[in-house]
């Protein structure tokens, strides 16, 4: 399916999993807001830096980023390295990292490089309980992405059919999900992170390769 298809049709699930984490999940509302405010401003002033850089090589570079944090994950899981926590705020340096990191990812939004994954392991690294990731990251998101969608939309690049389907059956999945994660012990959840992340991870560097891949079959001009 074409990218333009799941922005537009993903706008309104991301909106209401926003809402709906944002409602039912602890997490500081100053922390919050100024995720979400580095996210956007990342989107909007960092997206003309970024956007001359090489897709690929931002692709391999976070993929394998992915990959030493979610193995630095596993080892505060298994307390082999210090780390982890259950806090709801971040303050000081955390918080100024936080920002510094969200800011990138939403100028990277913008090459398509998704923000779920490396701002749930963000979250989680910087000692935060892991269910404060959701509405941080889906928040980020929710502003992001109606941005992106009204340009495809008045260039007509998308389906109607396919983003009303990807809309419609996306919010039952969202609710079904904001149950699973509010329910799930803070242990399961820190396994679900890397689950997700290694994920990500793997499916930028699958990503890459297929455009490396691409690129060595194109006619030379």
């Amino acid at each position: 399916m074409d990218p333009w298809h799941a922005d537009v049709g993903h706008t309104l699930p991301t909106l209401v999993q926003a809402f709906i984490f944002i409602a039912i999940v602890n997490v500081d509302v100053w922390t919050l807001t100024l995720m979400i405010a580095a996210a956007v401003a990342g989107s909007w002033l960092g997206a003309g830096i970024v956007s001359g850089w090489p897709r690929r090589n931002i692709q391999v570079g976070m993929g394998l980023a992915l990959l030493v944090a979610a193995t630095l994950f596993l080892l505060q899981i298994f307390g082999i390295a210090p780390g982890g926590g259950d806090a709801l705020a971040l303050t000081g340096t955390k918080l100024a990292v936080g920002l510094v990191v969200n800011f990138v990812l939403g100028a990277l939004m913008e090459l398509g490089v998704g923000l779920y994954g490396p701002c749930l392991i963000l979250i989680a690294l910087l000692g935060m309980n892991p269910q404060a990731a959701f509405p941080i990251m889906m928040g980020s998101c929710a502003f992001l992405m109606p941005i992106g969608s009204l340009k495809f939309i008045r260039r007509e690049r998308y389906s109607l059919r396919a983003s009303l389907g990807l809309g419609i059956g996306g919010v039952p999945a969202v609710l079904i999900a904001a149950l699973i994660v509010k329910s799930l012990p803070l242990y399961y959840l820190r396994w679900l992170v890397v689950v997700v992340v290694l994920y990500a991870a793997v499916s930028m560097l699958r990503s890459a390769a297929t455009e490396s891949g691409r690129a060595a079959n194109a006619p030379a001009s």
